[in-house]
């Protein structure tokens, strides 16, 4: 009885081994095996690194944002203080870029800013770290009590010989500083190549003139980037402008005062002489000798002397209706036609100023004449002023250099 009850203990104990065993066996068929100490591979579970922040370029910009009341002489200037700058531009809100240039890590602008005008700035850099940044800014410049405006005379035309490069501005320029930085900014090109120099005619007008009359078919380009210029206190400039013209033949006129005569001649050959009759000897009524230039035509003017300091009244008054008009002054000095003083021309000055020639005379020269054709007088004791017309051959061409804001 006891070895039986002891043989069954020893079965029981068998039998539980073997199905461990089994158990065992079963389940290593379908599991990996525990790694052995120092083993290689690796745990079933993983862990992630933190992501690194962004490090962008950091950029001063000058104007500041939003800023106002900027000056257009003030740079632009864009540069990193860490990382690096690449491209950057500067538009106003029509897209009108300002130039500029990138130069040992710092942008600045290489022109002048327009008044009134509301800028944009756009950066791109890279970060220290490689990060690309956009940045962007805008400012607003002065806005001026007065915006100098001005024009180029001539733009398109075939000119006389004795016609200048003429810019003149609705304001006074009255600063040498301001007149200087003028003249340094406009520039002249001729073809053929002439001498010729810049001068203030008066403090609205200035004039670029070749040392002697223009050569016949001369071709005249004038340029005038003058956006951002200071004429005055509380006064600039807010356009370029640009221009050309193209010299026609020469023709000049002689007018004898004393002899009551004008010859005309193109291309230093006389072609046509006509009597005439000038102004009657006065104070307010002689003809001025000079050299002057044909300013303007007008077909028909209502001439009254009230402009010219004649008022209604006076003995001398007068208000008249004319005829193929070519203005020699701003004083009213005209070459037209005076049917009513034909018996006077060739004999007797008998005008309040102003040449007088017979119909088909005046009609002739109105068709034959430019502005810009030359009209040289002689004779008189009273002298044209430079300022009382395009005068600028009043002066040698060693006096008229000295006209200019640079000499």
């Amino acid at each position: 009885m006891g070895v039986t009850r002891r043989s069954r203990g020893l079965a029981a104990a068998v039998a539980v081994v073997a199905a461990a065993a089994l158990a065992s066996a079963c389940q290593s068929s379908h599991a990996p095996m525990a790694a052995a100490p120092g083993s290689s591979t690796s745990s079933s579970s993983t862990s992630s690194s933190p992501t690194p922040t962004p490090t962008p370029a950091e950029l001063t910009v000058s104007p500041a944002d939003h800023a106002t009341g900027v000056l257009p002489t003030q740079p632009v200037t864009v540069k990193a203080t860490s990382g690096t700058l690449g491209e950057v531009g500067v538009v106003d809100a029509k897209g009108t870029a300002v130039k500029g240039a990138l130069t040992r890590g710092v942008w600045k602008s290489a022109g002048r800013l327009a008044p009134s005008t509301t800028y944009t700035v756009t950066a791109k850099a890279t970060g220290p770290d490689g990060t690309p940044s956009t940045t962007t800014s805008t400012f607003t410049t002065l806005t001026p009590k007065v915006t100098a405006t001005y024009g180029i005379l001539y733009s398109g035309l075939t000119v006389g010989v004795g016609a200048p490069v003429s810019i003149q501005f609705d304001s006074v320029v009255t600063d040498p500083r301001y007149r200087a930085q003028v003249e340094k900014l406009v520039k002249v090109t001729t073809s053929p190549q002439q001498e010729g120099a810049w001068g203030w005619l008066d403090n609205r007008q200035l004039m670029w003139r070749p040392a002697k009359y223009w050569v016949p078919g001369t071709k005249v380009t004038v340029s005038a980037p003058l956006t951002g210029v200071q004429t005055g206190p509380d006064k600039w400039v807010a356009n370029d402008d640009a221009a050309s013209f193209t010299v026609g033949s020469s023709m000049i006129s002689y007018v004898n005062i004393k002899t009551h005569q004008m010859t005309v001649t193109r291309g230093g050959q006389v072609i046509r002489t006509i009597p005439v009759s000038t102004g009657k000897p006065g104070k307010l009524t002689e003809t001025r000798s000079g050299v002057k230039v044909i300013i303007g035509k007008q077909e028909k003017v209502t001439m009254d002397s009230a402009t010219v300091g004649i008022p209604k009244g006076d003995p001398n008054y007068y208000k008249i209706d004319t005829k193929w008009n070519l203005r020699v002054t701003w004083t009213g000095e005209f070459l037209h036609s005076a049917p009513w003083s034909v018996g006077a021309q060739g004999s007797t000055n008998v005008s309040h100023g102003c040449t007088n020639l017979a119909p088909d005379n005046a009609k002739w020269m109105y068709d034959n004449s430019k502005i810009g054709d030359i009209v040289v007088f002689t004779g008189s004791s009273r002298v044209f002023q430079p300022t009382e017309g395009i005068g600028v051959w009043q002066y040698s061409f060693a006096q008229w250099q000295k006209q200019s804001a640079l000499s």
